[in-house]
């Protein structure tokens, strides 16, 4: 596997972590944890996609 791909992987497995902290925080009824867990989802994906962009020229 190359950098890329390790460093695209990153980056899948930690939006993934932050929709299952989201499932988490509304089971505990935490609203700040589920805004938390959204706005950081959407940042790790824009750094995802602004990365794949920058690599794919």
């Amino acid at each position: 596997m190359s950098r890329y791909q390790w460093i695209t992987l990153a980056l899948a497995l930690a939006v993934a972590a932050c929709f299952i902290g989201v499932g988490v925080a509304i089971s505990e009824r935490s609203w700040l944890g589920v805004v938390v867990g959204i706005v950081g989802a959407i940042v790790l994906m824009g750094l995802g996609f602004t990365y794949k962009r920058k690599h794919m020229r």
